[in-house]
């Protein structure tokens, strides 16, 4: 404490009663030292809660941050300036060599554009072209598989039904049948459980017929895919299948259908002689 604090304690202590306490005695004593001390002006009391600085972790770290991020800045900044200042001090024939080094580049990069493009087009075309055929040889083996029986069928048609009670139909019957149905367009014949196909044959078995080996049993029943408004007239004709079959006595039914459905299937059987001339 200062000679001028204590004198004043001192002018204070000898002012004072005796009887004040010691507590009472000691604040009069600092509330006087406060007013003798000398009062801080705004810029003082802001200076002095600026300085000593405190700071604190997370400030640190984003002081750190933004100054990383302003020296990549200047770092950039300078590069595009070095290499700008490189072009503007660069002589005519080399900015003429670099024009033409990039002509040449973006020609290149066109070429290899174009010959990728050509590539895309050739496989896309190639794709369909395989796709195509795949889609055709399908459909190729489809219908020869209908016309060889292996293979079942639909479509519209008839359905012819012929009752014989007293056994007179003969094979040779049955068989200018198929062949007036063939004629007429047929693309798939079956007899009862029976599919006909180029080398089907057939036979006289006592009362009743025989269709490539199997037993016909009454009635019997012609499923025929075609076309119905083609196949009833060639069976109707006058002295054809069904006037035939009538002096014989036996009954003949033909139904028109749009869904004829022929399911009987043959074994695809492999030629023993015949081969094919294609090379």
């Amino acid at each position: 404490m200062s000679n001028h604090d204590e004198t004043a304690e001192n002018r204070l202590r000898k002012e004072l009663p005796e009887e004040v306490p010691a507590a009472e005695a000691s604040e009069a004593v600092d509330g006087a030292a406060e007013e003798q001390a000398p009062r801080l002006t705004g810029r003082q009391r802001l200076a002095k809660g600026l300085w000593p600085p405190r700071v604190t972790r997370a400030q640190l770290i984003v002081a750190l941050l933004l100054f990383g991020l302003g020296f990549g800045l200047a770092v950039q900044v300078a590069s595009n300036s070095d290499g700008d200042s490189a072009l503007r001090g660069a002589r005519q024939e080399d900015l003429v060599r670099i024009l033409d080094e990039l002509d040449d580049r973006t020609q290149r990069l066109e070429d290899e554009k174009q010959g990728l493009e050509k590539q895309r087009d050739e496989l896309e075309n190639s794709s369909n072209q395989a796709e195509e055929a795949r889609r055709q040889t399908v459909e190729k083996e489809r219908q020869l598989g209908i016309l060889a029986g292996t293979v079942a069928a639909q479509g519209p048609g008839i359905t012819m039904t012929i009752e014989d009670t007293k056994g007179t139909v003969e094979a040779d019957m049955l068989l200018d049948a198929i062949q007036e149905l063939r004629a007429a367009g047929a693309e798939a014949i079956q007899v009862n459980g029976v599919r006909v196909v180029a080398d089907t044959y057939l036979t006289d078995s006592g009362n009743s017929v025989s269709v490539d080996g199997n037993k016909i049993n009454a009635p019997v029943r012609f499923k025929v895919i075609g076309k119905p408004q083609d196949l009833e007239p060639a069976l109707n004709i006058p002295g054809g299948v069904v006037q035939t079959l009538e002096k014989e006595q036996a009954t003949v039914t033909i139904e028109r259908s749009d869904k004829i459905v022929v399911d009987a299937l043959r074994a695809a059987k492999r030629p023993d002689y015949a081969r094919s001339s294609s090379q």
